[in-house]
């Protein structure tokens, strides 16, 4: 008989937080659980409202046009200029806008109605893994079918399969300017066909650059300078469809690979010669930096410290990296390393939850409703984790330094207490308490929520406990 906090840690550290019946439905031991979520195709978000990259970012290309033009319209007066191109930018806004509310809602609703938690955590992990950030132009559009279309399929698959969707999505091309990287001697450099007064022409080593330092090797991974300017220009060519404009071709918003941009030759990176087959040269590049000891590490490390603790534990580190390198990045495989490991399962509560999993484990535990528009958005807003938006490729972080700071507590106890005001008369907290918790209530909660003046009040005493505030 496994001790009766594994059910309350099956359900807070690996899934998203219980529901009333979920401790008791998972039982004394949470690996069946677990491995059960592992069984069949990752959950589908779908939707009217949901549209594809390439359909918003046609749309949303087509109205940049739009306002470029009017900029160089010489029909407009130079004094109503500013208003007009304040006015075309708003319009672009307007077009996001609702996409992102939209999208939003669908991930904010699955994660807190999901049956398989586990799988609804790791999408979210590696989203933020492979981050992208709508403080850029489009990707407050495409941040959610980004993660639909490139990352929610594939979690169940391989990590090198994984890796070429994403870094070959339009949201991460045009994230880390890849569109705009050309080849020193590509045919469109010797053309002259790219010079514009105002743009840098040149290789950009953005997307090479982070693909190597967060997505793969990790800072440390045995790459150099070198390496990174020449998986660079492996990297040229990798584009986006557009039926304007002088490289006019493509399925508009769609992946393209613009042989025209790409820098020829064999490229060497990390002591690999690749010959130039045009897109087959960087997507080999991409299939034998998923294979690095170095990657197995550094995805492993991420993995444990996400899901056991800030400081990883060496062995369970080791059991993982020995895993994704013996399945070949299997994920399943890597997961059941993970959560097999009996390290994993030792310090109930050693994670501070961040944000977003304190708002979502409050609306499973209290069976809130996620309803359409902006509201429920707020709280991830109020309490510093607006959805997609890290503010870098590094992505929000993971340790509980970065979240646990005085003035965030008090947020969050204030966001616990507006939520006992509103829903507090209708749940009962003491019943609550050790459906939600499990064997991690500790003898104070309980007490205090028993001895609360109102409803509302023990409704807050709990959302704001300590063991609620961490998994």
């Amino acid at each position: 008989m496994l001790d009766p906090s594994t059910s309350a840690i099956a359900a807070n550290r690996f899934g998203l937080g219980a529901r009333p019946g979920d401790l008791a439905a998972i039982g004394a031991d949470g690996h069946d659980w677990l491995r059960a979520q592992l069984k069949g195709a990752p959950p589908v978000l779908a939707g009217a409202e949901l549209r594809s990259s390439t359909e918003i970012l046609a749309q949303g290309l087509k109205l940049r046009r739009e306002f470029q033009e009017a900029k160089k319209s010489e029909a407009r007066a130079s004094s109503d200029a500013g208003a007009t191109q304040k006015g075309d930018l708003e319009k672009v806004g307007q077009y996001l806008k609702p996409i992102y509310v939209s999208e939003v809602i669908a991930r904010f609703q699955e994660a807190t109605a999901t049956e398989r938690p586990f799988v609804e955590r790791v999408t979210q992990f590696w989203a933020n893994h492979f981050a992208v950030s709508i403080d850029k132009q489009f990707l407050a559009g495409l941040a959610g079918s980004f993660e639909r279309e490139a990352i929610r399929p594939r979690v169940l698959g391989s990590f090198s399969e994984l890796l070429l969707a994403v870094e070959s999505h339009p949201a991460m091309l045009l994230y880390l300017d890849n569109h705009l990287s050309v080849g020193p001697n590509s045919l469109a450099a010797q053309r002259g066909e790219r010079r514009q007064a105002q743009r840098r022409i040149g290789i950009n080593e953005n997307l090479a650059r982070e693909i190597m330092e967060l997505h793969t090797l990790g800072v440390g991974g045995g790459y150099t300078q070198t390496d990174v300017t020449a998986f660079a220009e492996v990297l040229t060519g990798w584009s986006i469809g557009d039926d304007r404009g002088r490289f006019a071709g493509g399925v508009p918003g769609q992946f393209m690979f613009r042989s025209e941009l790409h820098e020829p030759g064999a490229q060497g990176v990390l002591n690999t010669r690749y010959a130039d087959t045009g897109i087959g040269q960087g997507i080999a590049v991409l299939r034998d930096l998923a294979r690095q000891q170095a990657t197995a590490r550094f995805i492993a490390t991420k993995l444990v410290r996400h899901f056991v603790a800030d400081d990883p534990p060496a062995a369970v580190v080791g059991r993982v990296a020995g895993a994704f390198t013996a399945s070949e990045g299997d994920l399943p495989t890597v997961y059941r390393a993970l959560f097999e490991a009996s390290e994993s399962w030792l310090q109930p509560l050693s994670k501070f939850k961040t944000p977003s999993d304190y708002i979502v484990s409050a609306y499973r535990g209290l069976s809130l409703p996620v309803e359409a528009g902006k509201g429920p958005l707020l709280p991830f807003e109020l309490l510093g984790q607006r959805t997609w938006a890290p503010g870098s490729p590094a992505g929000w972080p993971d340790r509980g330094a970065d979240w646990d700071g005085a003035s965030a507590l008090i947020k969050r106890i204030e966001w616990a207490d507006a939520v006992g005001a509103r829903v507090g008369s209708r749940r009962d907290a003491a019943q609550l308490a050790p459906q939600l918790l499990g064997a991690n209530l500790s003898d104070a909660t309980r007490t205090a929520v028993a001895r609360a003046a109102s409803a509302a009040q023990a409704l807050t005493l709990l959302v704001a406990s300590p063991e609620f505030m961490r998994r």
